[in-house]
This record gives structure tokens, C-alpha cells and sequence, in this order.
């Protein structure tokens, strides 16, 4: 997908059923060359980041059948230890298959991880914590050679509540020996998710969702079937989706309880919002309210990852609105875009100050990374005239069909 044309100005009406979440699915795929067993997962999106992912478990000997959005993952026939580095670099999440090669070979070679540019993710955390697990990690020439013959469970103090680091060491635990308890670990519904289907492989994890786990190492896995949770991500950008035009959306296959911090926020905004326990109802406003202060946190603090839909959606509301983006540092190139369509906005370090306008104009702009391009699609939507949205391919990265899903319920966008 090259590039999106947007027809701007129609409102977003209906049902949307929501896909899996990118953010479970790439660390769930990582843990299937645990168990050298087969895994059934279902309800897995059609992403690029899920073909990267699939060409790495193909590199290292698994056999992977996809069967519409159920993956069938064979790792009984693992070769090789070492992870091709153009696959690494196209996605930094890949990081996450070095905790899970650890526990099943002791051995693997992964280069630095690559990625949305938006500000420094350094993995020390994760090498550190692998290290204090008695891992020998090497960094030569931009690559991690790890070695360990016998990982041994520990307790691992998390300087921050990482979630790639808190994911490579449940994966590398798993069959380690002895215990290893995590505390400051990430919090967020994924991580749950993940112990789940460790738990179902045989796995013996607790307290994930909270700020300590504990994984207690096994000798041997099972076979599995598990479905991936809903993408809360995906499903905040269909809400802000109908906020912005003005519509109405029903949201299924939905867990609530995951989107709070978001839910709050439109609320703010002057959506109303009923849920039940696997579906949202939005109805959007005549106007909407400037919010006067978004800050992004870990969970279950709102999610850096809507913080520019959030951005595109304040730039029509009635006032002034501040946004803080503690996450990452350099996550703002999308104002620059949204600068282009007649949005208000200013920049200083890691706030941005939002003046909702009247309307926005249809424009040429260029997704540089995977939710600020999200942002622009949404900005789109609601624009008068059209909106080209160049260098749609990190969008890819974590919607299934954002298009045509759009399009099912009142858009007009067109690929090419």
C-alpha cells in the first residue's frame, strides 16, 4: 500500500468488529518455539508486522500455515539460532524472539532491532535482566550473540515497566530453572495475554496485569490453542473515527475494561459511550470539547500509542488542549502533517498545545510512522476536500484493512 486518497467530509455510521491485537499476536508468535510442539492461534490480523514475524519462525526451522486468521505454528523441527538481520531490523518488536530462542536453544544471534522512528527504545533493559538470569550477551559489530547453558530463575528489578523487556524475560523463564520474579513489570492487557498461553502450553506464570509476575521454570511444554485478545488500540482509532466525523459506531469483539483511559478521555470530549462486556456504543457530539490535559503513561495510564489520534481528534474541538508525551520523545511528526491540513498546533519539547479550528483541509501529507499515520487517515476522514496519505505502509504495520474497514461503515478511501 502505497498511498491512501481520502474523501473527506462523510460520517462514520455503524458496526465494526475488531481484530486481534498486533501487540499479543508478535510476542504469542514468539513463544511458539517454546513448547517444539504445534500452536493453533486464532484471530490473528493481517499485518506486516505478522508476515516479518512468520518469516522469522520460518528462518529458524518452524514449519507456519495460515488458515484465514488462524496460524498454525510447528516449532518441533527448530534448526537454527540465528535471526536473519533484515528481518530484525524492520521491526523492533522482533527483539522479543531473544528471550524465547534463549529458553529453547541457550544460543542466538539477533541484530539491533529497527522500526517506527519515533524516539530511542534501547533494549538494555532486556540484556540486562537476561544477563542477571545467567545469560552471556556479546554485542559485536551491531550484533547480540547470547549464550547461556543453564538459565537460572531470579529476581529482576525492572528500572522502568518495559514491555518488551518484561515479555523476553517471561519467555526466557519459562523453562529456566527455578523461579524468577519480576517487579515494576509492565502492566499492560497483553502481557496477561501472554501468560495465558504460556499457562496453556504448561507454563506456570502469575500475576501478570499487576506490577510483579512470577514464573516458576518447567522442564517440558504442550500443544496449544489459543485466541488472541482484542486489538485496544485498533479499536480506540475506530472510535475517534466516528468522534471526528460526527457518527455513530458500535464496536464487537471489544474488552472494555482494556480501553478505559481512552474511553474517559472521549468521554471528556463530549462522546457518550455505553459499553457492554465485548461491546462499545460512541455517539459523537455537535462539538467537540477541548481536553484540557492528556498525558501519556504505561498502562493502565492512557496509551502512548492513541496519543496522535488524540491529537488529530482535539484539532476541531472548541477550546485549547494539552497534550504530554512522556513515552517517547520524538512522537510528534505527525503534527507537522496535521500542520498541513490547517490544524493548530505547537510544539515545545514534549508537550503540544492544540487550538481546535473550525475545519480541516483536504491535503498531501506522509505517514512517518505506524499511529501518527492513523492520525492522518482520521484528520482525512473529517477534512474538507481530499487528503492523500503518502508512505501508507507503516499503517500496514498494525491495521488489518484500515480501509476497507473505514470504507464498510461510511468512508471513502481509496488504495493504491
Amino acid at each position: 500500500m502505497g498511498k491512501l486518497v481520502i474523501n473527506g467530509g462523510n460520517k462514520i455510521q455503524g458496526e465494526m468488529t475488531v481484530s486481534g491485537a498486533k501487540n499479543s499476536v508478535l510476542p504469542i508468535l514468539a513463544a511458539t518455539v517454546l513448547n517444539g510442539k504445534v500452536n493453533v492461534i486464532h484471530d490473528i490480523p493481517q499485518l506486516s508486522d505478522v508476515k516479518v514475524m512468520t518469516k522469522i519462525l520460518r528462518a529458524v526451522g518452524c514449519e507456519v500455515k495460515r488458515e484465514g486468521n488462524t496460524m498454525i505454528v510447528d516449532s518441533s523441527q527448530l534448526n537454527n539460532h540465528k535471526i536473519p538481520e533484515e528481518l530484525i531490523r524492520e521491526m523492533r518488536s522482533s527483539i522479543v524472539v531473544l528471550g524465547a530462542m534463549l529458553g529453547r536453544c541457550g544460543e542466538t544471534v539477533v541484530s539491533y532491532p529497527g522500526g517506527c522512528e519515533i524516539g530511542p527504545r534501547p533494549i538494555d533493559l532486556h540484556l540486562k535482566s537476561l544477563r542477571e538470569m545467567g545469560a552471556i550477551i556479546e554485542e559485536k559489530h551491531g550484533f547480540l550473540i547470547c549464550k547461556s547453558e543453564n538459565l537460572k530463575g531470579c529476581e529482576i528489578q525492572l528500572d522502568f515497566p518495559s514491555v518488551g523487556a518484561t515479555e523476553n524475560v517471561m519467555l526466557a523463564a519459562t523453562l529456566a530453572k527455578g523461579i524468577t520474579i519480576i517487579r515494576n513489570a509492565a502492566r499492560e492487557p497483553e502481557i496477561a495475554d501472554l501468560q495465558n498461553f504460556i499457562n496453556a502450553i504448561g507454563g506456570k506464570v502469575s500475576g501478570a496485569g499487576s506490577a510483579t509476575i512470577r514464573i516458576e521454570g518447567v522442564k517440558e511444554l504442550q500443544e496449544v490453542e489459543h485466541t488472541i485478545i482484542p486489538d485496544r488500540i485498533v479499536a480506540g482509532t475506530y472510535l475517534v473515527a466516528a468522534a471526528i466525523t460526527k457518527g455513530d459506531i458500535t464496536l464487537k469483539n471489544v474488552i472494555p475494561e482494556h480501553l478505559q483511559s481512552t474511553l474517559y478521555k472521549l468521554r471528556e470530549a463530549g462522546c457518550r459511550i455505553l459499553y457492554t462486556h465485548d461491546t462499545i456504543k460512541l455517539e459523537a457530539p455537535q462539538n467537540l470539547q477541548a481536553i484540557e490535559a492528556l498525558k501519556t503513561h504505561p498502562y493502565p495510564g492512557f496509551p502512548t500509542d492513541m496519543q496522535s489520534q488524540m491529537m488529530a481528534l482535539m484539532t476541531l474541538s472548541d477550546g485549547i488542549s494539552i497534550i504530554t508525551e512522556n513515552i517517547f520523545e520524538n512522537r510528534y511528526k505527525h503534527a507537522y502533517e496535521l500542520l498541513r491540513m490547517g490544524a493548530n498546533i505547537k510544539i515545545d519539547g514534549r508537550v503540544a498545545i492544540i487550538k481546535g479550528v473550525e475545519n480541516l483541509t483536504g491535503a498531501t501529507v506522509s505517514a512517518n510512522d505506524l499511529r501518527g499515520g492513523a492520525a492522518l487517515i482520521l484528520a482525512g476522514l473529517a477534512a474538507k476536500g481530499t487528503t492523500i496519505v503518502e508512505n501508507a505502509k507503516h499503517i500496514e504495520r498494525g491495521y488489518d484493512d484500515i480501509a476497507g474497514m473505514l470504507n464498510s461503515v461510511g468512508a471513502d478511501i481509496i488504495k493504491f
